[in-house]
């Protein structure tokens, strides 16, 4: 009774008393001889968690004499399935087998789980495959096909399954909830959709077991809406937590956080109370959202339940935070769980990588080393983000070699992660040789080193790598062509995004938000701002980037009016926006000669939105007031920055003075940009043009002498063009290219027509 109503100190105290008076009193000494009260404090001892203690027990029962019947061999045989004590486990098998136990269906289903939980699918069939009385006991057949499900043999459960209903077994809940579980391991939805028929037939449809294992089947092959249809065949006074929860999970797993938290409130309605595991699904679902509030709802409810004390509720609370930006919540969390596990070392280390607390990860995997914690890949790729995000070239070495010595090199995202710091370290070769020995049929891998040569600047690379996945076999995925476009844009290869646009509409590739934005950066940048418009209209989800894309798009196309009006849109629809925004806002205005709109918005930005502008922002401004003349209030702009102007201030500032003949604020702009960049040639030839378009010739003499004199010059502009998926580069004043004399006769021709519709005009 204690026991099973958690009070295990009474327990102790009552069999403590039990065991200390049995020398002297003959009843005492009666009960210590019976096997039933051994069974009950080592149940105990095993359901609160003290393994050792229990096997103490039970070895101490041993000695006393008092012989086991099935239950403790049976009690013991499951202890050991849970610490996965195969020798110990064997050991009890022998005695089962010398005593002559064999024959009893708890025990063999006992040592069938036994032997599955520790991998030994093999004697767990010679424990079923001996067993003679299997007609009558299903809960072998079950143990046997969940023991396949467990040790990832999927098909042979099946089988077992299927050989049982040939035989005309009598099958149960408990039978279809087993093989249920194997075929949401597999997900093979045909199978499952033939054992939900079968599960009618018999009218288990509402048994709640079936009906929960139904339900977390159809959440695995992601088909929630199939998996709420049971959930609300069931009646409300069938409705069990455990239903609840699997409910709860099912839209947790399949990125619909909403709606879950949508069914956990019908559940506190219901009036259901949480308990641990749904309370771990809700932080997840708040953490998918990045929900403070309600996060911290759960916390306040947590805490005053005995739940907090669960180290998953702890971990989930630790994660939760993390992702939501409040790792300084997080960390006294994770300090307050007494027994670590790698799961609890890697969710903080996470959390602290999310919140680019990459010095503070570090040193905590350094802490968990020292504490004798095995670290797993998922640690191993958030450590080496963290060397990458720090570019900590030797740190990162060594953890190439701490990864390659403790065995999870071999894993796929460790590679990623590998290869991702070498990108950033600008070391191409150590992160090719990592790819090479990827697997090529993973398609993590070809994104990754796809993005390795993306962050190099080789984008031919990257796109060239699209024919040799698709060669192995592979379809490219979402994050594949959001890097390949990447490419493709700082290209402005057109063709080459047009099919991999095509590619992603025939194969049906799922368009996240990110694909969305990298197709309309790719349209605009390739100069085919109507398909950017086509696709932003049919989006059903935007976010701040799709936006700035837009009003980016708008603005290099000289429409600064559009580029305002987006604006506005944006904020009837409650986006903020950010610093990029009011960049990308002031350049159009630039562009557009809307001299006084960008003076308006760079106002609000600080008033209004409180963004403080940057280097960036006064640039814009001093360009936005250059091109329209008001050099007298650009200067002062200048003069009055809270920061130090840097070179392309007074680059723009030379470049206004040069449109508008200002000579003296052109010189001044032109001494500090030569003070910042004395070796840059193309500062020196802005003076020079300045100086020639004038007339002072003699000044620009002088320029011309300097430049020669410190063996200066200006690197030629470059333009392309890209004709039958060919690339045509062009240099001004080269006249390498095998088109030279077709250019310039069409460039002559041009010029004689515009001279002669000149003439007309003046006729």
């Amino acid at each position: 009774m204690y026991v099973k109503c958690g009070s295990f100190t009474a327990a102790l105290q009552v069999f403590d008393e039990i065991i200390s008076k049995s020398s002297n009193d003959n009843g005492s000494e009666f009960l210590v001889q019976d096997v039933t009260l051994w069974n009950s404090i080592i149940n105990g001892y095993f359901r609160y968690g003290h393994m050792s203690n229990g096997f103490a027990q039970f070895r101490r029962m041993l000695s006393l004499g008092v012989a086991p019947d099935g239950h403790s061999l049976s009690i013991i045989l499951g202890a050991c399935s849970e610490v996965s004590c195969v020798e110990e486990g064997k050991q009890i098998h022998g005695y089962i087998v010398r005593r002559m136990f064999y024959g009893d269906a708890f025990l063999e289903t006992a040592l069938i789980h036994l032997y599955a939980k520790c991998a030994r699918v093999a004697s767990a069939w010679v424990v079923f495959d001996k067993f003679e009385d299997k007609q009558s006991n299903v809960a072998v057949w079950n143990a046997m096909i969940g023991g396949f499900c467990e040790n990832g043999q999927f098909e042979r459960g099946l089988e077992l399954f299927t050989l049982m209903k040939n035989e005309q077994y009598q099958l149960g809940s408990a039978t279809f909830s087993s093989v249920l579980t194997v075929v949401s391991e597999n997900k093979d939805l045909d199978f499952g959709c033939g054992v939900h028929c079968e599960v009618i037939k018999r009218g288990l449809e509402h048994d709640p077991y079936v009906c929960t294992s139904l339900l977390n089947m159809y959440a695995r092959c992601s088909l929630v809406q199939e998996a709420y249809k049971i959930f609300d065949g069931v009646s409300e006074s069938r409705r069990k937590i455990e239903l609840w929860n699997v409910l709860i999970a099912a839209y947790v797993s399949n990125n619909c956080a909403h709606e879950a938290l949508g069914f956990y409130r019908a559940m506190r309605s219901s009036g259901f109370g949480p308990d641990f595991y749904t309370i771990s699904n809700i932080l997840s679902a708040c953490s998918k959202i990045t929900s403070h509030d309600i996060g911290r709802q759960v916390h306040a409810e947590v805490i005053k339940r005995p739940l907090q004390s669960e180290k998953a509720v702890k971990t989930a609370l630790v994660i939760m935070y993390a992702k939501c930006g409040y790792v300084e919540f997080a960390y006294p969390i994770f300090c307050a769980i007494n027994e670590k596990d790698i799961v609890c070392w890697g969710s903080m280390i996470s959390g602290f990588c999310i919140n680019n607390k990459f010095e503070e990860a570090l040193h905590l995997f350094k802490e968990m080393n020292v504490g004798g914690v095995k670290s797993d890949s998922s640690v191993m790729a958030s450590v080496i983000a963290a060397c990458g995000a720090l570019e900590y070239a030797h740190f990162g070495f060594a953890v190439h070699g701490y990864v390659i010595k403790n065995g999870t090199s071999s894993h796929v995202f460790v590679d990623s992660s590998l290869i991702d710091l070498y990108a950033k370290l600008g070391m191409l070769d150590m992160a090719e040789i990592v790819f090479s020995n990827m697997p090529r049929d993973c398609l993590v891998a070809w994104n990754s080193i796809i993005s390795c040569y993306n962050r190099n600047g080789l984008p031919e690379l990257s796109v060239s790598l699209l024919p040799k996945i698709v060669h192995y076999g592979l379809v490219l995925d979402s994050v594949t062509i959001t890097n390949a476009l990447v490419a493709i844009s700082s290209m402005a290869a057109l063709l080459k995004g047009k099919s991999l646009h095509c590619y992603q509409i025939k194969h049906e590739i799922q368009s996240d938000l990110r694909v969305h934005n990298t197709l309309i950066n790719m349209y605009i940048k390739c100069g085919c701002f109507g398909y950017a418009q086509r696709i932003f209209r049919n989006m059903v989800q935007r976010n701040i980037v799709t936006w700035n894309s837009m009003i980016a798009g708008y603005g290099s196309h000289g429409d600064g009016v559009k580029a305002i009006r987006t604006f506005d849109n944006m904020k009837q629809l409650e986006e903020i926006p950010d610093e990029i925004t009011f960049l990308l806002l002031i350049s159009a205005c630039s562009y557009s000669g809307l001299t006084e709109e960008g003076i308006s918005l760079f106002n609000l930005m600080r008033k209004e939105y409180k963004i403080e502008p940057r280097m960036e922002h006064c640039v814009n401004m001093v360009d936005l007031l250059g091109r329209a003349g008001r050099l007298s209030e650009a200067y002062a702009f200048v003069d009055n920055m809270p920061i130090k102007p840097n070179k392309n201030i007074w680059l723009s500032m030379l470049s206004a003075c040069r449109i508008h003949k200002n000579i003296a604020l052109g010189e001044l702009s032109a001494r500090n940009l030569l003070e910042m960049e004395p070796t840059r040639g193309s500062n020196y030839v802005q003076l020079v043009n300045l100086y020639a378009e004038e007339g002072l010739w003699e000044k620009a003499a002088n320029m011309r002498t300097t430049m020669r004199a410190k063996g200066l010059k200006k690197n030629p502009g470059c333009s392309w063009i890209e004709m039958k998926d060919r690339h045509n580069v062009f240099f001004s004043g080269d006249s390498s290219s095998y088109l030279t004399l077709e250019i310039y006769e069409t460039l002559n021709s041009l010029m004689g027509i515009m001279e002669l519709d000149e003439e007309l005009m003046n006729l």
